[in-house]
């Protein structure tokens, strides 16, 4: 028995085909994918695979999701599953299932996840840790969540994802600022959250039948935000061998009670969360869906696992072999000074010379390109290894000799 799957791909995304091609291969699958982007553009390989392509305007309307699922299945047959790996699809997608009869999230959990305003009021209601917040809809609003929150404090979006649009106010100035470059309105409201202190990590899980199977924890260094302030900082991200400790017991456990509450039966999902000064752990955010930013990749450098290809084959059958940690993993992420194209990059031999055997995926900057914006830069190189001191000397060693120059 085959079951025909459709996967929603807004646009051809290298990383998200990594996820499409993982769903293709998978034994028993007939994949349609629906897309903004014509067939034309899909690499060649992946189109044959493919049972069929439905194009629309937008991916992101939940009406036009249901016409081209049933227009996929009077063609190709029946639909069984519906899936994507964009946090923005989530809802929409689960508005789209509710219609067409199809399993999946409910739209009552995705909206959890997906507004980081309702998300914490869960989680306050749960008494679980989390950043004291207020939903902000005017200048006043801003004034009044400032004098109860106190500063510094977070601005960001309800719905926002990889730390875009997000700021640090330090003070009332700042805060006035703010509110003249950036006015919130009761139509678009922003978030505002106590500025948690801390060191900031993840934990990713694999949730069946509503009990965490299989997690892991990052550790970022340092976090997003500080990145984002800091146009001269090359972000790193670890993922520590032995990850099985006293020190970890508090996320796991709080971790594995808000998806509960939020909502997850089976899924992957990507919780942010910081470790205060004092020891207690906060979360911070939490998504729907796999992680972005290479760390599906590092996750499965670490495990000898193929998580392009287990999600999908998680979301289709319900099914996850938990793998073994069996080295640490790491990511520098290559990033140059301001904004424009890369003139030139100096240290990247080095590093290959150095530490060729730990190499094991990258993405170096190419004279001409043009970086990107935020954190991630304009490219990046994962090393792994069984020991996590190796690894951390090769990122150290990375930022320190790896310099992206823009012009």
């Amino acid at each position: 028995m085959t079951v025909h799957v459709v996967f929603v791909v807004p646009f051809f995304m290298t990383a998200t085909l990594r996820f499409v091609s993982g769903a293709a291969a998978l034994p028993g699958v007939r994949l349609s994918v629906i897309s903004q982007e014509p067939a034309e553009k899909l690499p060649p390989a992946l189109r044959t695979r493919l049972t069929g392509h439905w194009r629309i305007d937008d991916c992101f309307a939940a009406a036009q999701l249901v016409q081209a699922t049933q227009a996929l299945a009077a063609r190709h047959g029946a639909v069984q599953r519906m899936i994507a790996s964009l946090e923005q699809l989530q809802v929409p997608m689960a508005q789209a299932r509710a219609q067409l009869g199809l399993p999946g999230l409910t739209l009552s959990a995705a909206m959890n996840f997906r507004d980081k305003n309702r998300m914490k009021d869960v989680l306050n209601q749960a008494a679980l840790p989390c950043a004291r917040h207020a939903l902000i809809g005017s200048a006043d609003d801003a004034r009044a969540a400032a004098a109860t929150l106190g500063f510094p404090l977070v601005a960001k979006p309800p719905a926002g994802a990889g730390a875009i649009s997000t700021f640090r106010l330090n003070d009332a100035q700042q805060l006035s600022e703010y509110l003249c470059a950036y006015a919130p309105r009761a139509a678009e409201p922003v978030l505002f959250e106590e500025f948690l202190q801390g060191e900031e990590y993840s934990f990713d899980s694999v949730m069946l039948n509503g009990r965490v199977v299989w997690s892991s924890i990052s550790s970022y260094r340092p976090s997003p935000l500080t990145v984002l302030e800091n146009p001269w900082i090359q972000w790193c991200v670890l993922l520590p061998r032995d990850i099985d400790t006293a020190s970890y017991a508090p996320i796991r456990l709080e971790g594995e009670r808000a998806l509960g509450v939020l909502g997850m039966r089976d899924g992957m999902t990507h919780m942010e969360w910081f470790r205060r000064p004092q020891g207690a752990v906060a979360i911070s955010e939490v998504a729907a869906r796999p992680p972005g930013a290479q760390f599906t990749s590092l996750l499965s450098w670490a495990s000898n696992c193929d998580f392009y290809q287990a999600w999908p084959r998680l979301m289709i059958f319900d099914e996850f072999d938990p793998p073994a940690r069996e080295f640490a993993a790491g990511a520098a992420y290559l990033r140059g000074m301001g904004t424009g194209r890369v003139r030139a990059v100096r240290g990247s031999d080095t590093i290959r010379r150095e530490f060729a055997e730990l190499i094991v995926e990258s993405n170096w900057p190419e004279v001409g390109s043009l970086q990107n914006s935020g954190y991630e830069g304009a490219g990046y190189v994962i090393f792994r290894h069984p020991d996590t001191r190796r690894v951390e000397q090769a990122l150290q060693r990375t930022v320190d000799v790896v310099r992206v120059e823009l012009g």
